[in-house]
């Protein structure tokens, strides 16, 4: 729901009046009482909100909570104005009106956690946890940064779980690999992979990405300018091997499509809409050897015919936190050729486990060649080999491949069932499958361990999506 600002503007006011009367420089004191990664305004609300300044070139900087994470995005009103909008993920607005000329500015801090004995510092995008050697040789307790008791780490699974025994929070390859902390110790809480500011209005994202800038601390504060889910019925993408180098820029499209939803997946070998005269033709279409299909009219695979998906159209990986596909988009949107950028929020769009919340702020950029009329708003349904055939099955009588797993799920719906749900077997017990089902084939196997390895086998993802210009790699594909 939408707040009347006044409460917010009065304790933004307070915060002013005190930090005018300190005898502190005007960049701001370290916030010993927030997890801030840079520079950044504080606003004390109904919550206290860290906001960000624009890493991008754009008109807006993430939002963050006390511990972190991230719970919305900052837009500001024009490129010369200090005032702004907070809206949470969903775009719902929270704040209007927010000055942050007015507000606090605080620079990176170091976390003090409280520690009563030697610990292991468990840190990933759930969250930071401290890890007690466990008392009964299997099970150690486990505490928050403030030592609240948080859940149980079982040593035998290296997983950790909440107060309740059974809901799962985060699991790791092994907690020995994680540093070692004793009382008075201090850890410095490094940032995430951010997406630098480039000359123009593009990002780069990438491991070696690093942020340079931060709040004017000014009062003007002038920002920088500038699944288990039913599948659609159609094609797919290229080797998820890596390409193009650890890095590429991306360009945003003035005015493109944005909004919030998530991620599923399918590979049906199905002739792609895009790729029908009365929907353009724009798209290619092969036979099942990976040979170009010049007639526009042939017949799908799905209904006996030859053309169907290009080989060439499996996802590509470019670095640890960018990659490429295909996908299918809702119907009725004419989005035959056009690329969206999908930023992965660590949510999922059931129940979120810790494979989906690693997956927080990697960037696939997908173009649409299909479309799926079982496709909702916002959801993409991503293309990758193993995924699940969905409405429509071209690939059993063409392709030679073995079991596709389940028909809306694929691979990874069968690893789900088959391992009680345990989300620290998916990626082994995937890895094992597309290995089996494309033994044959292995540039479609490098295609079906995308969503093992990139994508951590985590499925139906949430994010948030904006329209990019396509990248070069996608259109001499599509």
């Amino acid at each position: 729901m939408k707040h009347a600002f006044l409460k917010a503007l009065l304790a933004a006011g307070a915060i002013m009046i005190a930090w005018n009367c300190s005898d502190e420089s005007s960049t701001g004191p370290k916030a010993p009482d927030y997890i801030v990664t840079s520079e950044a305004w504080i606003l004390s609300a109904d919550q206290d909100y860290v906001i960000y300044p624009p890493a991008n070139g754009e008109n807006f900087g993430i939002v963050t909570n006390a511990q972190g994470d991230q719970i919305g995005i900052f837009t500001f009103n024009s490129a010369n104005s200090p005032i702004g909008t907070i809206t949470d993920l969903t775009g719902q607005i929270l704040y209007d009106a927010v000055d942050v000329g007015s507000l606090t500015v605080v620079q990176q801090n170091t976390p003090v956690y409280t520690i009563t004995g030697p610990v292991w510092l468990l840190n990933d995008d759930s969250g930071d946890y401290l890890v007690y050697p466990p008392a009964d040789g299997i099970t150690g307790v486990v505490t928050d940064a403030n030592a609240n008791p948080v859940g149980y780490f079982n040593f035998t699974t290296n997983t950790l779980v909440a107060l309740d025994g059974v809901t799962e929070i985060t699991s790791v390859d092994n907690i020995t690999d994680f540093p070692v902390l004793n009382p008075g110790d201090k850890f410095t809480k490094e940032p995430d992979p951010v997406i630098v500011e480039s000359s123009s209005s593009e990002f780069v994202p990438g491991p070696e990405s690093s942020s340079d800038i931060g709040p004017t601390p000014t009062s003007s504060a002038t920002p920088k300018s500038s699944s288990s889910q039913p599948k659609s019925s159609s094609s797919a993408p290229k080797s998820s091997s890596s390409s193009g180098g650890s890095s590429y820029q991306i360009k945003y499209v003035n005015g493109g499509k944005s909004g919030s939803g998530y991620a599923t997946r399918y590979w049906d070998c199905c002739k792609p809409h895009c790729a029908w005269p009365e929907h353009g033709g724009s798209a290619s279409t092969c036979d099942a050897k990976g040979n170009k299909i010049g007639d526009k009219s042939a017949s799908s695979m799905c209904d006996g015919g030859n053309a169907g998906i290009c080989r060439s159209q499996f996802p590509i990986i470019i670095n640890d936190t960018l990659a490429f596909a295909f996908a299918a988009t809702p119907g009725g949107e004419n989005n035959c050729g056009k690329c969206f950028d999908l930023v992965f929020d660590g949510g999922c769009k059931y129940d979120a486990t810790s494979l989906h919340k690693k997956m927080k702020g990697k960037h696939l950029i997908v173009m649409s060649n299909n479309v799926g009329y079982d496709v909702a708003g916002g959801q993409f349904d991503v293309m990758i080999p193993g995924g699940g055939y969905g409405i429509f099955n071209g690939c059993s009588n063409k392709m030679g491949w073995g079991s596709q797993g389940s028909q809306y799920g694929g691979l990874l719906d069968e690893c789900e069932k088959e391992t009680g749900y345990n989300s620290s077997k998916y990626k082994s017990c995937l890895t094992e499958k597309c290995n089996k089902s494309f033994s044959s084939d292995p540039e479609a196997k490098e295609g079906c361990l995308f969503l093992a390895t990139w994508m951590n086998a985590a499925g139906n993802l949430t994010h948030n999506y904006r329209e990019v210009e396509c990248p070069q790699e996608l259109k001499q594909r599509y």
